[in-house]
């Protein structure tokens, strides 16, 4: 059954706000537990395996996928709940959870979206994520969705923060059945996770970048926030090759980060003194963070990252190419609707104006893996483009 809660603070599986739909419970899993194995069973999750974090799916095999993120989210998150006694099966949910709203393409193809859904009501992942997870996935007999806790759409919903009206039309329609809270923080396990995202994309496109060759180790070992980290490894291990060197130090790299968000957390909680998790929800601001130290040198790496990974010259042709894709599958899709499969056809069918095709349409396109994306725009399109990719 659930782990063995220690602090008070901690969402707990009895007092659980439940589901929108009753259903009996788990004699072997607790209801958080059973929220995480109905994420992972999930169409969306199994199709992350194919879509981008920085580079272009097929692009190697080493470089991370939205899988391979959401994992190490989730193991990052699961470490920090532990050491803070939260609960970790809530943390793990929505750390797995975090990027099923993600589309193609990585940011690539959420501008492209968020520009094309303009005039229909936007795109935004982390509402698309709650889209997936309430009405998208429809496999089970009772219900459209996972129908998961409360405790996890909230996680889901606002992990990053309390979200300002007016909200994007995807949550506001849940919302309207299901009150999220969304003016208010989320649970400290959902703020485990946003952390825990923050330190493995951090840890991981500087691994990435590497390989790739966008910047060198030494570039790296110049940075305030790895400069003690390279330091270090070169004082335990003189002469260490070049691979296993910048290994350990981005390895302690992590470590940094996780210390430093676990250190922050115990001052914030015992300023605080929560006695439930609503304390942690009302606080007004966010417990889990990281010191301004951290907080200031990460800026430094970002920015660093951005002008040397993101906006690199081969990763911005390959954004433009990959737009393109995106751009001409809306727009063949929203003019010929009967090109979308079959299972899409009743909703077509139920759709009154050309805001609810273009929802339908992005919803279908917001799901597509890279790969597919470009295999469907060499069938339906042609040109080449995809041979380019």
């Amino acid at each position: 059954m659930a782990q063995a809660m220690q602090a008070i603070f901690a969402a707990r599986p009895d007092e659980s706000r439940g589901r929108l739909y009753p259903e009996e419970g788990s004699a072997h899993r607790s209801c958080f537990q059973r929220d995480r194995d109905r994420i992972i069973h999930a169409s969306a999750f199994r199709r992350l395996k194919h879509k981008t974090q920085v580079f272009v799916e097929h692009e190697g095999d080493y470089f991370r996928t939205r899988l391979t993120h959401s994992i190490e989210v989730a193991q990052v998150a699961r470490t920090i709940a532990g050491v803070l006694g939260l609960n970790s099966e809530l943390t793990e949910a929505v750390a797995l959870a975090h990027d099923l709203g993600h589309p193609p393409f990585g940011h690539t193809g959420e501008d492209a979206l968020e520009r094309l859904m303009t005039p229909y009501g936007g795109f935004d992942h982390n509402a698309q994520a709650i889209r997936i997870v309430t009405s998208l996935e429809r496999h089970y007999a009772e219900f459209d969705g996972l129908n998961l806790t409360w405790e996890t759409l909230e996680g889901i919903a606002k992990h990053n923060g309390p979200v300002e009206a007016p909200y994007p039309y995807a949550l506001a329609d849940y919302n309207a059945r299901h009150d999220l809270e969304l003016h208010t923080h989320a649970s400290a396990e959902a703020q485990v996770a946003a952390l825990s995202d923050d330190i493995a994309y951090n840890h991981h496109d500087l691994h990435d970048g590497l390989r790739a060759e966008l910047f060198s180790t030494d570039e790296l070992a110049e940075l305030p926030i790895l400069r003690d980290c390279f330091a270090r490894v070169d004082t335990l291990y003189p002469g260490l090759n070049y691979y296993r060197r910048r290994h350990e130090a981005l390895r302690r790299f992590f470590g940094v980060l996780v210390e430093d968000v676990l250190e922050e957390a115990r001052g914030a909680l015992a300023q605080l003194d929560p006695q439930s998790a609503q304390d942690v929800r009302m606080a007004g601001h966010p417990i889990i963070r990281f010191s301004p130290r951290i907080w200031e040198e990460l800026q430094v790496l970002r920015d660093f990252l951005f002008h040397r990974m993101y906006r690199a010259e081969e990763v911005v042709v390959m954004r433009q190419k990959v737009s393109q894709v995106v751009d001409d599958l809306f727009a063949l899709f929203l003019r010929r609707t009967e090109l979308l499969p079959k299972q899409w056809r009743k909703d077509v069918e139920d759709a009154t104006n050309e805001t609810a095709l273009a929802r339908i349409v992005l919803d279908y396109i917001a799901g597509m893996t890279d790969r597919f994306a470009i295999q469907e725009h060499e069938r339906l399109v042609g040109g080449g483009l995809a041979a380019a990719i």
